[in-house]
């Protein structure tokens, strides 16, 4: 028998091959080789590195992700790696998310021409951005800049801002692809930190921009069988270890919300979670969770709404799931304030419609997936939306499945 993470059998991690997804695995691949594993990269193309057209018409969430999970049921990989934002937060049968290892800032932030900050923006200042997140919060702070609807990768996007094309080039953009034409664009921090160019961040948008859920995190997803067997018991006892419960438990919060809304990506939802502990009672360690979301409608309308729970941290399984149960809710019952609030009515959100809201807000642990199901959630309601042909034939039926669901065939 060969060890997965053995020299003999080294584990295979799946990722895209942009640079900060190739970036961000090599973080943690080296992570887990320094626990003792063997470890070998392999990169996959999705549709969203594909298809250029903007992530609101694409229905964002899901673009990046079915790819690589049909790679990962036929085999083709152990593990892969995935920027937990662009995680569809229904469950694929079969597949686990091992571990979330600690969560980066999750904070958005200002990339602008000649340091400016958001505040000192000209009216009228180009500002790039895919999110339509983003774009309807930043226009509730500044109505006077015109944002503009943009893709590409960060060093593509970094290549948009006035005086910053040299900077793009050096980080991989191809000589006289840097347009120039933005006064600034915003991204996520973390992605920025990962690939060690931080430093041209311009402003912080904490206080501006509610982020997407689950940004700054990564999830480790691989095949839950895999994890029983004995030849995975040193990678399964690994992941247990990598696996950051704090992280875990803000991410669960915010993917609860989005899940009950059935809300993907692209749609313009802000969520926050944050965890601070209490140092009161220090042999039963407790903390308090607080979370924030908020929604904003094409006219600037806004249903915002924050809670918190109290979470225990302990080491055995029945504490830990039951800590995961107590985020969960919070998450549940801020979506359905939400839709008290008329959320429903401001953006089109399909829990509004479904007549049983209810089962919209049942954990991953206990929800019977449709055959529909992933498709509904990795294509958030959009005026702009298209469906996009399957271009994948696959022979394994789980695959099929994904790839179905998720591209709409």
């Amino acid at each position: 028998m060969q060890l997965i993470g053995s020299a003999e059998r080294p584990l295979v991690i799946g990722t895209r091959a942009s640079k900060l997804a190739l970036t961000q695995t090599k973080q943690v691949a080296a992570d887990l080789e320094q626990r003792g594993l063997k470890v070998e990269i392999k990169t996959f193309t999705t549709e969203g590195d594909t298809n250029r057209a903007s992530l609101s018409s694409l229905g964002g969430s899901g673009v990046f992700a079915a790819a690589l999970r049909v790679a990962l049921l036929e085999s083709r990989c152990d593990l892969i790696v995935h920027s937990l934002k662009d995680l569809p937060t229904l469950p694929v049968p079969g597949l686990t998310i091992a571990a979330i290892p600690p969560r980066e800032d999750p904070a958005d932030v200002l990339v602008a021409r000649d340091g400016l900050t958001l505040a000192d923006l000209p009216p009228g200042s180009r500002v790039g951005t895919g999110s339509p997140r983003r774009a309807r919060q930043v226009a509730l702070a500044r109505p006077d800049l015109d944002l503009v609807d943009i893709r590409g990768n960060v060093p593509t996007r970094l290549g948009r801002v006035k005086g910053l094309g040299e900077r793009a080039t050096q980080m991989g953009l191809d000589q006289g692809k840097a347009k120039e034409d933005l006064d600034g664009v915003i991204l996520a921090r973390a992605g920025l930190r990962r690939l060690g160019v931080e430093a041209v961040a311009t402003d912080t948008l904490s206080e501006v921009v509610l982020p997407a859920g689950g940004q700054g995190a990564l999830a480790l997803e691989c095949v839950a069988e895999t994890l029983e067997r004995d030849e995975a018991r040193i990678l399964a006892q690994t992941l247990r270890i990598v696996d950051d419960e704090p992280s875990r438990l803000e991410v669960s919060a915010e993917r609860a919300l989005l899940r009950y809304l059935e809300a993907g990506c692209a749609a313009p939802l802000g969520v926050r979670a944050k965890l601070t502990w209490g140092n009161a009672h220090p042999e039963t360690p407790a903390g308090r969770l607080d979370l924030t979301a908020r929604v904003v409608g094409d006219a600037g309308q806004t249903v915002e709404v924050s809670g918190e729970t109290t979470v225990l941290l302990g080491a055995a399984r029945d504490q830990r799931e039951f800590a995961l149960a107590a985020a969960e809710q919070l998450g549940v019952d801020l979506a359905q304030e939400m839709l008290e609030q008329g959320a429903g009515e401001i953006v089109d959100l399909k829990a509004s419609k479904s007549g049983a809201p209810g089962q919209a807000g049942e954990t991953s642990a206990n929800r019977e997936q449709s055959p529909t199901s992933l498709a509904e959630s990795a294509t958030p309601a959009s005026p702009l939306l298209n469906p996009n042909e399957n271009k994948e034939n696959n022979e394994n039926p789980a695959a099929e499945r994904v790839a179905k669901d998720l591209w709409g065939e």
